[in-house]
């Protein structure tokens, strides 16, 4: 059985998870401790970061995208999740995960970069620009990033947006991005994410609970 190394609120985690559950990939994941890192993992990837896919033969997959590819290839994806890819959904998950990525860290955690002359505020705006607003630009028109249908870049973008939103709640919810936050509520109520946020003891390797299908 694949063994999946996660933790519950690593947003990159999330959408591994979130991208198995829906694949309907059974898999086993160890909740990993973030002070006290498994040996296993660092065995298997000394970069020690989660998540981390081992499958049964012993390859290794390290970053989450290629957990998520992985998954859609491997399991079933009836509504075509993985392939309503588009460049332009590829731009937005590179913003994602590249300036969108370093000023959500800058404005959550202002005090470990303290010392890059930033405020957090700036970071919140630069933020806002990389990507925030060319998802509401998106959303306006579609009520998914795949069009009518969600798409790989809704699971794989989503967790960030919500960490992002959780910040200050208020604030965000006073923006004029109604369709962001339409879209942001939408995936937060879900049932794919519901099953994804499943509690697991840490370090104790077990069966990952699967989505309900109802």
């Amino acid at each position: 059985m694949p063994l999946l190394y996660s933790y519950r609120r690593c947003p990159y985690a999330m959408r591994a998870r979130m991208a198995l559950l829906q694949a309907r990939c059974a898999f086993d994941a160890h909740e990993i401790e973030l002070r006290h890192k498994p040996a296993a993992l660092l065995a298997c990837s000394p970069k020690g970061t989660v998540p981390v896919l081992v499958l049964p033969e012993g390859r290794v997959l390290e970053e989450s995208w290629h957990i998520m590819a992985w998954a859609w290839e491997q399991g079933s994806d009836p509504e075509g999740w993985a392939t309503a890819q588009t460049p332009e959904n590829l731009a937005l998950l590179h913003a994602n995960d590249g300036a969108f990525k370093q000023h959500l860290d800058r404005y959550k955690y202002p005090e470990r970069y303290a010392d890059l002359g930033l405020h957090r505020d700036q970071h919140r705006h630069a933020a806002v620009d990389a990507l925030l607003r060319p998802l509401e630009d998106r959303l306006q028109r579609h009520a998914h990033l795949g069009g009518d249908r969600p798409c790989a870049t809704d699971l794989a973008v989503f967790p960030f947006v919500r960490q992002f939103a959780a910040v200050e709640p208020a604030w965000f919810d006073g923006q004029p991005w109604p369709a962001l936050q339409a879209w942001l509520a939408h995936w937060t109520q879900s049932p794919l994410f519901m099953a994804c946020m499943a509690r697991l003891p840490v370090n104790t390797p077990m069966r990952f609970p699967a989505l309900d299908p109802t």
